[in-house]
């Protein structure tokens, strides 16, 4: 009896063991990091040539893979910010050092 009960709970502590030793596949997955920059420009060049075949195909991943994004057109708000720093410094034409700073300043916070 003693040896059945052993048995018993040796095979229930090595089954709770291999339970636990598949569910850390699954773990890892969820834990995946989100895919980098260069993941997502690979996948966005691999759809574009889709029905590319051999060297076609080559040279438009090479191509498409080293282009570099878009410059972003400047905001609306830093235009607005540049064109104030001209009409200031125009303004402050003839000014100089505590004088301009000072003048600056106040124009720049207007």
């Amino acid at each position: 009896m003693n040896k059945l009960l052993t048995l018993l709970s040796l095979g229930l502590a090595l089954s709770l063991g291999a339970a636990h030793a598949a569910d850390a596949p699954a773990a890892a997955a969820s834990a995946a990091k989100a895919p980098t920059a260069q993941q997502g420009k690979m996948a966005t060049c691999n759809t574009d040539a889709a029905g590319k075949k051999g060297d076609e195909r080559k040279a438009f991943m090479k191509e498409c893979l080293s282009a570099k994004p878009a410059a972003a057109a400047p905001s609306d708000k830093k235009m607005a910010q540049q064109e104030k720093m001209k009409t200031c410094n125009k303004d402050a034409t003839g000014k100089k050092g505590d004088e301009r700073k000072a003048f600056m300043k106040e124009c720049l916070s207007k």
